[in-house]
């Protein structure tokens, strides 16, 4: 039998909640709802497989194109879960941490996640991390910045890592994106070098312990070989 290999780190491009509504002829703030639910059983299934990581891609500095109803929405849903289930979170121990530029999310919701982050920064469970405002290029260029407003002038990986929202965490073993979507869409960018990459057909509402353990079931079956060849090569 293929023995199941548990990731350090694993990162999901959450993808279809609207098409999810969609074909259920519901508005698409009924298909993020949903997909705020699978977020909350992934973190379930996650943290029972003994995952030391999980981020989720909720918000990307792209999706700020949408329309200003559905932006609306979409924060309103992340201030309720912010109050209500990352409080959750913290009292289970789970350490919550967040990436992207939150000075352009409404005020009450980045008064709601520096609450959580303030409550949880001594918590020693697995961490929750959610990308709000994130993109990838933009992580890289302020990490850029920062570097040079220290006024370093060699620069080697190790440097721009440690400037990186991620500094000092694994970098993601497998990187998962619903929806039937193959590309990374701007997420993660540095850290997803040697991620494996798995796409599922699944919309991100439909996401729960079936799929997931789907996931673990092909994750195990991966070689990873960071460029080495195995002995019998």
């Amino acid at each position: 039998m293929q023995e199941t290999k548990i990731p350090r780190h694993i990162a999901f491009i959450m993808d279809g909640n609207g098409r999810w509504a969609k074909k259920r002829l519901l508005p698409r703030k009924a298909g993020h709802r949903e997909g705020v639910a699978a977020l909350r059983r992934m973190t379930d299934e996650c943290e029972k497989a003994g995952v030391g990581m999980v981020s989720f891609y909720a918000f990307s500095t792209e999706n700020w194109t949408r329309p200003q109803e559905e932006i609306d929405a979409l924060f309103k849903m992340v201030k309720e879960f912010a109050d209500k289930y990352l409080d959750e979170y913290v009292k289970r121990g789970l350490r919550i941490m967040f990436m992207g530029d939150l000075t352009k999310l409404p005020p009450e919701t980045v008064e709601s996640l520096k609450k959580i982050m303030i409550s949880a920064k001594d918590n020693k469970g697995m961490i929750v991390n959610l990308a709000l405002n994130y993109g990838g290029r933009d992580e890289i260029v302020r990490a850029v910045n920062k570097i040079i407003s220290a006024g370093v002038r060699e620069v080697d990986r190790q440097v721009l890592s440690d400037c990186m929202y991620t500094a000092g965490l694994p970098d993601p073993d497998v990187i998962v994106r619903s929806s039937g979507e193959k590309r990374l869409s701007n997420f993660m960018l540095w850290q997803a070098a040697y991620s494996e990459l798995i796409f599922l057909d699944e919309y991100w509402p439909d996401f729960d312990a079936a799929v997931f353990k789907k996931i673990l079931e092909e994750y195990s079956k991966r070689d990873r070989r960071y460029g080495n060849v195995r002995r019998t090569d």
